[in-house]
């Protein structure tokens, strides 16, 4: 019998309650097996002895195994490779960040190193787009919640995790019950992170947005929307064609009504494509009215055959400042890390670079920080 992972919160809950069991009890489980990564359940101690025998047959300490490592040159990026118990494989990325730079209230940001997880939902994805290479895998299946939780789990041994960001491999919002599940155990102990530290992003599943402030109030929602017009949506991401620009639009400004929340909008920057100054008026002109950060996005090659290409850095400047001198929307660039160990954004694809030592770390701002 496939034995369960003990991070699957709602298994576990069903098999303790069915047993009579406190299903409180999962969370000094969870805080001894983060702790003892090793550990067999007999070790745990202070558990109803019905407890014991139930984890023996239902659930394993940990389903999925970290099977590589690998350190961008830099010292910035972090790649796992987590083997999946039935053989597949996702990618998690650390990505270390000096909270040290800028400037809050007039003076220097106290702080210091520390990291953010950005975790995968999916094995492949169904989305399509044409410039990720997640895309070029298709869709293979769902992670179980306890799958999602277990790459908090293997990366808190490598780094203490601050922030998460639903940006791995997958489309989160079409896996959304064990997304939400996952969430829901992040903001517990023992990890008891703040909502306000994870984001969620979507290509614009809107029934799926519409849902999302009332399950998981204070989560941030971020937007992969890479284009002002529908026509280049449909022409760059396929799945755009389920969900029409304006109905997405509907669905944000209901989001953020509810939420009072700003929204991050993710932008890729292709050349030629969607990086024009008439894009960058017509996407000022599309979110004018919302609460929102833009962030744009360099295009990350995913191989020699890449139909796309990268804006150069003169094209972002002018769209950045069009979007900010104009209509007066915050808009940041993104730096990229991890590009040499095919860690950066849209580069995740299973397959197993050469690992490198990390040297030290190198001082960089976390756009997770913006909406603080």
């Amino acid at each position: 019998m496939k034995l369960k992972s003990v991070f699957d919160a709602s298994e576990i809950k069903s098999e303790f309650e069915s047993a009579g069991i406190n299903p409180n009890f999962a969370i000094p489980i969870w805080k001894y097996v983060i702790q003892n990564p090793d550990c067999v359940w007999d070790e745990i101690p202070s558990l109803p002895s019905a407890a014991y025998s139930l984890l023996h047959s239902k659930f394993k300490t940990l389903t999925s195994s970290l099977h590589s490592l690998f350190h961008s040159s830099d010292g910035t990026t972090s790649k796992l490779l987590i083997k999946l118990q039935n053989g597949a494989f996702v990618e998690a990325v650390v990505m270390r960040y000096d909270t040290r730079l800028g400037m809050l209230g007039g003076k220097p940001r106290p702080g210091g190193i520390r990291s953010t997880l950005c975790i995968s939902s999916q094995v492949g994805c169904k989305m399509g787009c044409t410039f990720c290479a997640t895309g070029t895998m298709g869709f293979k299946s769902n992670l179980t919640s306890g799958e999602i939780v277990e790459q908090l789990v293997h990366a808190s041994r490598i780094a203490d995790i601050r922030n998460i960001v639903f940006m791995g491999m997958g489309e989160p919002l079409n896996n959304y019950n064990a997304v939400v599940e996952a969430v829901r155990v992040m903001l517990k102990q023992p990890f008891q992170l703040s909502p306000k530290r994870i984001t969620i992003s979507t290509v614009g599943i809107v029934h799926a947005i519409s849902k999302l402030h009332n399950d998981l109030p204070g989560v941030s929602l971020a937007v992969s929307l890479h284009a002002p017009v529908q026509e280049i949506r449909c022409q760059i991401m396929p799945a755009a064609r389920a969900f029409p620009l304006q109905k997405l639009m509907d669905a944000l400004q209901t989001f953020q009504k509810n939420s009072q929340q700003k929204i991050f909008i993710e932008y890729i920057m292709l050349d030629g494509v969607n990086d024009q100054e008439q894009h960058a008026h017509l996407l000022g002109e599309l979110l004018k009215t919302f609460q929102v950060v833009i962030n744009l996005i360099p295009f990350n090659p995913i191989g020699s055959t890449s139909q796309f290409k990268t804006s150069s850095i003169q094209s972002v400047s002018s769209f950045q400042k069009i979007l900010r001198e104009t209509y007066k929307i915050r808009t940041t660039i993104r730096k990229e890390m991890g590009q040499d160990i095919s860690g950066a954004c849209g580069q995740l694809v299973v397959n197993q670079p050469d690992s490198k030592k990390i040297p030290g770390t190198v001082e960089l701002r976390d756009i997770e920080d913006l909406h603080l």
